[in-house]
């Protein structure tokens, strides 16, 4: 399927939201932004992400981090489902603009389409989040089926790595959280891991004796 994948410049489309037009390179600015799509208004698993979103609104703040939603639903539709988002999580509210793409056209360009699930009007945007970084470029996708509900703990994770990854040059092991080791990457000599992190590292001892497994502490 054509459409946005890692390192892709995310379309400067200008659609209307329940915040007012949106143009998405301007709603990104300097920071960076979780785009993510649901497949309708008033369905069961939505309703329960985008209160999770709301719920994790503040999480997302503190790391400078906006969230912006679409789907093909209009204005009106997000404005009345968002009465029922908010009452079936009290104290959750749904402080983050939502994009309406009446003719989906928006959703095919940037590669939200649900293959599979469709209705009377066509194809449904999928589950699909797109986190995207001051570039305006995808630096993360996640693509879920209708059936399965994000998981927010694991996307606010991948924040904190990618946040982490771009400030000390870096990447992340399996299952790392915010404190632990991350590990150095390839391309970076020991000589050169010495100046980077002065803190020292550990090189594990592996059977192929190549040293390329590195953890240090940032």
């Amino acid at each position: 399927m054509p459409g946005l994948t890692i390192g892709d410049t995310v379309p400067n489309l200008e659609l209307d939201s329940t915040h007012g037009k949106i143009r998405i390179h301007d709603y990104v600015g300097n920071g960076y932004v979780i785009l993510f799509s649901h497949p309708g208004d008033f369905t069961p698993v939505c309703t329960t992400e985008l209160a999770a979103m709301a719920n994790y609104a503040k999480e997302f703040e503190k790391r400078g981090v906006k969230l912006l939603g679409i789907s093909c639903d209009d204005v009106q539709s997000h404005k009345e489902w968002t009465k029922d988002i908010e009452a079936y999580k009290p104290g959750s509210k749904v402080t983050y603009p939502i994009m309406a793409d009446p003719d989906r056209s928006a959703i095919k360009e940037l590669n939200m389409m649900d293959p599979e699930e469709k209705d009377a009007e066509g194809q449904l945007p999928s589950r699909t989040l797109h986190i995207v970084g001051p570039d305006k470029t995808v630096k993360l996708s996640f693509l879920y089926p209708s059936c399965t509900g994000r998981n927010m703990d694991e996307v606010v994770r991948a924040v904190d790595s990618l946040l982490t990854a771009a400030k000390h040059k870096v990447a992340t092991p399996a299952n790392w959280k915010p404190g632990e080791c991350v590990v150095i990457a390839p391309g970076v000599s020991d000589e050169e891991a010495k100046k980077m992190f002065p803190q020292g590292f550990e090189t594990k001892d592996l059977p192929s004796k190549k040293g390329y497994l590195r953890f240090t502490k940032v």
